[in-house]
């Protein structure tokens, strides 16, 4: 085909079959694509200065912002300070049941420092409570089907005392305690207190089981060996908390003292 043909330019891309026209090195290289102009902003998280354009980060709470649990006695009265004291789990509160049976330690204050807790000291009250009222009744029985075999029948108020004398003891107890060492100028903590207490109390679940043995003689040894070793459960440990304090050893020997009045306490009045 002649080149001076006027049909010569004229695009033939669309006709079947038709070959494209290589494009000239010059006019691609002319071609030239332009460089992206892209702006970095800084993360605006408020730290200094003004606020500038950005995207905004989301900050994590600072300790100033938390609410703080009150430090000093008026917390005792806020249900929000004891919601941390239920965060045990099974093993936490197993292995603090077994050191209440070993006494001649006296370092359960510093196993518990980290965490002490509520949960074992309601839970061994509330089961000591129910084996107190059911147990006695039960030993009650025995004895009289023993001695004479008249007629027996259930004494609900054991339940009252059992309930009234574990849960005043468990709970006035150390609270006084507390009140009064805090009075003396010596550093106490309530919740130490009442965990440390209440697992004072777990050696007299299983000993329930035993005085159901209906000699009187051997019910006497055992609650006064199960006495002995919650007394000095918590003489030792109360004697550790106040250590270098000479003129506040007199408060161990009194939590002692109270801790053999418990025991006797559950001897006469259930175990007949």
């Amino acid at each position: 085909m002649d080149e001076s043909s006027p049909y010569s330019n004229l695009p033939t891309s669309h006709l079947l079959g038709s070959v494209p026209s290589v494009i000239n090195e010059e006019k691609k290289a002319s071609y030239t694509v332009p460089e992206a102009s892209m702006q970095i902003f800084p993360p605006n998280n408020g730290s200094g200065g003004s606020r500038g354009p950005g995207y905004q980060t989301l900050e994590a709470p600072t300790e100033n912002s938390e609410q703080q649990p009150p430090n000093d006695w008026k917390g005792v009265f806020s249900i929000s300070s004891y919601t941390q004291c239920f965060n045990v789990d099974t093993e936490v509160v197993i292995n603090r049941l077994i050191s209440s049976f070993y006494p001649t330690t006296g370092d359960f204050f510093r196993k518990i420092d980290a965490n002490p807790d509520l949960y074992g000291h309601i839970w061994i009250t509330t089961t000591l409570v129910f084996m107190l009222s059911s147990f006695g009744n039960f030993a009650t029985y025995l004895m009289q089907k023993h001695t004479d075999g008249t007629t027996w029948s259930f004494d609900v108020g054991y339940v009252n005392v059992a309930a009234s004398g574990i849960y005043g003891y468990a709970i006035v107890v150390p609270m006084a305690f507390y009140f009064l060492l805090q009075y003396l100028g010596s550093n106490a903590s309530l919740i130490r207190f009442w965990c440390m207490w209440g697992y004072s109390l777990s050696i007299f679940i299983p000993t329930a089981f035993l005085l159901l043995i209906p000699v009187e003689s051997l019910r006497w040894m055992i609650i006064l060996i199960a006495g002995t070793a919650s007394a000095c459960f918590v003489y030792l440990n109360l004697r550790s908390y106040i250590e270098g304090v000479n003129d506040l050893t007199i408060m161990a020997v009194a939590a002692f003292l109270l801790q053999m009045a418990l025991a006797i306490f559950i001897k006469v009045w259930f175990f007949p």
